[in-house]
């Protein structure tokens, strides 16, 4: 019912699984030696890491996501893991980290000269796009001859996601994050649209609800989250149908009827566009005893 998988990707390049489906706390331990960059995310459920013999603790919460670099000390890996939880973890050496960013060191900002050799911690959200590729790491039907090959590409591309400057609504670059009170429209027209995904507003009517124009709207949404109002929602509404499948509780009728399709064959389109695969051919995948 718990598991926890260790996948080397490269030397000083590691992944780790834990999936946690039973009734009981998990625990885990790892060393973890200084000058490693551990990222945490935290698919489903809650998770703690314990410092210091228990005098300190991170809480890792269900879609968030943690990073941690102490170039002065260990930061052992030391996770408690609660009930029907499930974590990833990527832990890199800054050296082989500071390589794939070689062009970019100045953007990452724990990289730059004045804080490179500074403990740093920041925990932030795990965008739509992480998410899928998070899951993705979880549900998988491939050869194990290709395992290790799938998961470095996997590795690879969360990386790229986690430092996504159009994700990030504290991305310098976007204008319209100058004004403070336009970045909360945009918030708010997220929450509007992923609360009523099933029937959506129009884009007017989005823009007028939230108070911007029609146009400030489509250019700071795509700024801030890096894809259309309607891309970002495509997104949102093809990973809650699969979780609604990950659930075993719906059909593949019920669950494109619950993200708003009202058609069967309209759902299994979008969706294997979005995943190249059918809703059917997915859950014989996770449920090879359908």
């Amino acid at each position: 019912m718990s598991s926890e998988d260790v996948i080397t990707i490269e030397e000083d390049f590691t992944l780790l699984r834990f999936e946690n489906d039973s009734d009981e706390v998990f625990y885990t331990q790892r060393e973890v030696k200084s000058g490693l960059i551990q990222f945490h995310f935290g698919l489903k459920g809650k998770a703690k890491f314990i410092f210091n013999q228990g005098n300190y603790a991170l809480d890792l919460k269900e879609e968030k996501s943690l990073l941690l670099y102490n170039p002065q000390k260990e930061l052992p890996l030391n996770l408690e893991i609660a009930p029907n939880s499930w974590v990833i973890s990527v832990i890199i050496s800054i050296k082989k980290f500071h390589n794939l960013f070689s062009s970019e060191a100045n953007y990452i900002t724990f990289l730059s000269d004045d804080n490179k050799d500074k403990k740093y911690y920041k925990e932030g959200d795990i965008s739509p796009s992480m998410a899928i590729v998070l899951s993705q790491l979880f549900h998988y039907n491939l050869h194990p001859s290709i395992k290790n090959l799938y998961y470095k590409g996997k590795g690879y591309e969360l990386l790229s996601l986690y430092f996504n400057r159009t994700e990030d609504p504290n991305a310098e670059q976007c204008p319209f994050l100058i004004d403070e009170e336009n970045v909360l429209k945009i918030k708010k027209a997220k929450e509007i649209i992923l609360a009523n995904m099933a029937e959506p507003p129009g884009l007017q009517e989005l823009a007028d609800e939230v108070g911007l124009t029609l146009k400030k709207l489509k250019m700071g949404f795509k700024q801030i989250y890096g894809d259309t109002v309607y891309g970002f929602l495509f997104d949102y509404k093809m990973d809650s149908a699969r979780k609604l499948l990950d659930s075993g509780s719906y059909n593949v009728n019920e669950v494109g009827l619950k993200i708003g399709y009202s058609t069967g064959s309209h759902f299994i389109a979008a969706f294997k566009k979005k995943f190249g695969t059918t809703p059917k051919k997915y859950l014989m995948a996770i449920n090879p005893n359908m």
